[in-house]
């Protein structure tokens, strides 16, 4: 029964060495939830408004052109026809991006949104900056 015991001790500690401190690996994982948490709360306050005014009438709702919806986490990473449209992290290789700069592929020239004039400078950056930090939104997008 000793042996069962003590054996059991150096299994729980061989255990405890190799998994490591559950605290250290919190904390590690606090700074990137905290990210996460401030990118959600920039897409919902302030890439949802860009989306709606700009995006939602050809790619939200029951109108997804192009194969492209907004709606939902899952219509965004997947893209429209053409493929992805947001690469996480990276903005220069985002066609959203390019599109909305009007600096899009030049085998599918549209520039976004098609028949208005581009967006802001500014909102461009937003965009650019959500996608930078992760393109990071909730299952289900607010709706249009």
């Amino acid at each position: 029964m000793r042996r069962i015991l003590l054996g059991l001790g150096v299994a729980g500690l061989a255990m405890a060495a190799f998994t490591g401190n559950p605290a250290r690996v919190s904390a590690a994982a606090a700074p990137q939830a905290a990210a996460d948490a401030a990118t959600l709360k920039m897409y919902n306050d302030k890439v949802v408004p860009i989306f709606q005014a700009n995006c939602y009438r050809c790619h939200g709702g029951v109108n997804h052109r192009g194969g492209l919806t907004f709606d939902t986490k899952a219509g965004m990473e997947k893209g429209g026809h053409g493929g992805k449209v947001i690469v996480p992290g990276h903005p220069e290789d985002s066609v959203l991006v390019k599109l909305i700069r009007h600096e899009g592929p030049k085998d599918d020239p549209k520039d976004m949104p098609p028949n208005k004039p581009k967006i802001s400078d500014a909102d461009i950056a937003t965009v650019e900056q959500w996608v930078k930090a992760g393109a990071i939104m909730p299952e289900d997008a607010p709706k249009p």
